[in-house]
């Protein structure tokens, strides 16, 4: 039995306090021995892969449903850089970039910047726009893909390439006999993780140098330098496998620089986890955009991905797995019931080690419970650190939910753990930062844990904060103190419920007392931002103590507020950019409120609004003028007078 805690009345069940049921423990002394590819059996051929998926009991994989999706982040403490401006070669300003999890490590976003030009990605094409000076701001170029069989979803940028990555779908086509015995071609409709690489020398014409494609389902990538590694999840048809009599093709790649034809993947080369299989292919490639001549390294297994970490050195790949433990039998007078069996998950990490552009695995490990999502995990010096949730919220037995975290060696073993945090709640934010972490629960209140990690092999509690409300995001602002990003909350005996998007600066000076130092609530129930589901809306300069978001706003009529329901949502009043002043005297300072929306637009909101073309939903600088960027305009203003210096329509 599954179930979402989305089904649970929007946020919580029956409340408890928060005791701790803490297990520290530690195993042996971490090796530098690591596994490698030739470690895994291989496939070897269709007939093999037949008897594995025979052997296999497909009914207890699945992905798992966590007791809410809410995206946590973590970000490099700062997203500005220094540019050079080429046409004069001193350093002209500083400008922001994409908010990542770990410095050097870029991650693809749909709106990236170099200084001068913006790149945005959009469902139907990648517009370049010259954006400084912003008096001057011109769409430069557009390249389109009106065919429909290609989606643009994330892009990257550095001084000479724009990699655009998304969704193709494409019709390929098998030589006569290859899967037919009457000899006749064979097509097939195929969908395809696709890689369009341009050279943008010139801005005005971008120039396509290079394509690579994986067969399925786009999961995510990261660019170190001028290295690319892309993920991608297929799934594979068991019953068109187990059915037909001619062999199906393993999955597909291409690299246009190497192959003019899609090449498929063979069974010899396909390789799997004896105690873990999953009917799903998982693809990971690397690519040296330097060296066009190196062909692309690819690694396939029979798996799946979840959520990938990456440092600087390696790759990590997590999948959970979900098993029903036997159905438990009670007797209540005449009658028998049967009470919902427990779920037991476990989280696999898979470990690839990155090295300009080739890609090879070095581990596997495991622990129990599951992952929120990417910033669950995290390297440092050698330890692979992730924080899981085991058992299930609903649960009020000794199957409830509990939270962890697990510190594995060089070889991914266990090597030091701390159980049963706040029992009866989930994680809904993780921050590892150096010798520590912090991490959010929540059922009825949002502890703040502060968890010290300088004795690997012995994590442990520092300190811990109740407050109402929880945090979605957890972001750096300097040593002793971290941004919260979430929603406050109002709660009775049984429940409680979320309201209006909290923002709170923690002091942890203390760590045995962290301190929330300030905070604000926008808006009421319903209001809500990307920021909370993705790190990478966020705009934030300790410098320029300057921080901003896209956010949706929805706020109570005077008539609700007089009938006090904190289940009630508010009414729609405003979509765009909040932007902040922030520093550790005066708090959060609300300096301006930024939309592209018309009054047109407003007055046909009603109670609420949906994915407007307008919706803004990135903020950038570039020296000193901020921009404002929606798929129908680019707004920019100076941050010193707030005065608005330009907007540029962007629709043809």
């Amino acid at each position: 039995m599954k179930r979402t805690f989305a089904g649970l009345l929007a946020s919580v069940m029956v409340v408890t306090a928060i005791p701790f049921l803490l297990t520290t423990g530690t195993v042996a002394e971490p090796t530098v021995q690591a596994a490698s590819t030739e470690d895994l059996p291989v496939v070897g051929s269709y007939a093999e892969l037949k008897k594995l998926i025979q052997s296999s009991n497909q009914d207890s994989y699945y992905y798992a449903t966590m007791e809410t999706s809410t995206a946590l982040p973590v970000a490099a403490p700062s997203t500005v850089n220094k540019v050079a401006d080429t046409s004069g070669g001193a350093v002209r300003g500083d400008f922001s970039t994409t908010n990542t999890q770990v410095q050097g490590v870029d991650e693809a976003d749909i709106v990236k910047s170099d200084g001068t030009y913006l790149y945005q990605s959009t469902q139907n094409e990648v517009r370049i726009i010259k954006a400084y000076p912003a008096t001057e701001m011109k769409v430069a170029s557009r390249i389109s893909y009106d065919n429909g069989k290609f989606v643009p979803q994330e892009m990257y940028v550095d001084d000479r390439r724009l990699i655009v990555i998304g969704q193709a779908d494409e019709t390929i086509s098998y030589p006569p006999g290859h899967a037919s015995k009457r000899g006749i071609p064979r097509y097939q409709g195929m969908q395809s993780v696709k890689t369009m690489i341009y050279d943008i020398t010139d801005k005005k014409q971008p120039r396509l140098i290079r394509q690579l494609e994986l067969e399925g389902q786009y999961m995510s990538s990261r660019k170190i330098g001028a290295s690319l590694y892309v993920t991608a999840n297929h799934y594979m048809d068991t019953y068109r496998i187990m059915q037909e009599k001619t062999e199906v093709p393993g999955p597909t790649y291409k690299d246009s620089v190497h192959h003019n034809q899609y090449q498929t993947i063979p069974y010899s080369e396909i390789r799997y986890f004896p105690d873990h299989f999953r009917p799903e292919y998982l693809i990971v490639a690397g690519v040296n955009l330097d060296d066009s001549k190196q062909e692309m390294s690819l690694n396939t297994y029979l798996g799946a991905g979840e959520n990938i970490y990456a440092s600087t050195k390696n790759l990590y790949v997590a999948v959970t797995q979900n098993n029903v433990q036997p159905v438990a039998v009670k007797q209540k007078a005449s009658s028998t019931s049967l009470i919902a069996p427990p779920m037991e998950s476990d989280t696999t990490i898979y470990r690839f080690a990155m090295n300009k552009g080739d890609i090879r695995y070095t581990g596997k490990g495991s622990v129990p419970g599951r992952i929120l999502n990417q910033f669950s995990m995290d390297e440092n010096d050698g330890y692979f650190r992730i924080a899981t949730t085991s058992g299930n919220m609903w649960r009020d037995d000794e199957h409830t939910s509990k939270n962890n975290l697990y510190v594995l060696n060089n070889k991914l073993e266990v090597f030091g753990k701390l159980e049963g945090i706040a029992p009866g709640e989930r994680i809904y934010s993780v921050r590892f930062m150096g010798d520590r972490a912090y991490m959010v629960t929540f059922k009825k209140v949002d502890p703040l844990f502060v968890l010290d990690l300088k004795k690997p092999s012995a994590p442990s509690v520092l300190g811990a904060l109740k407050i109402p409300g929880y945090s979605d995001y957890l972001h750096p602002y300097d040593e002793n103190h971290i941004i919260g990003f979430g929603k406050e909350a109002e709660a009775d005996k049984d429940m409680a419920y979320y309201q209006g998007m909290k923002i709170a600066l923690f002091d942890v000076s203390d760590v045995t007392k962290p301190k929330e130092k300030f905070k604000t609530v926008i808006g009421d129930r319903g209001t809500d931002s990307e920021l909370l589901h993705n790190h990478k809306a966020l705009l934030f300069s300790k410098e320029k103590n300057l921080l901003a978001f896209p956010v949706t706003v929805h706020e109570r009529t005077a008539e609700q507020k007089a009938k006090n329901d904190m289940r009630q949502y508010g009414q729609f009043t405003f979509q765009g950019a909040y932007v902040y002043q922030l520093d550790l005297l005066k708090g959060f300072q609300l300096t301006e409120q930024i939309t592209h929306l018309s009054k047109e637009d407003i007055a046909k909101a009603g109670e609420g609004w949906y994915d407007s073309s307008s919706n803004i939903k990135r903020i950038l600088t570039i020296g000193d003028t901020l921009y404002t960027v929606s798929d129908d305009y680019v707004k920019t203003q100076q941050l010193s007078t707030s005065k608005k210096e330009n907007i540029l329509p962007l629709t043809k």
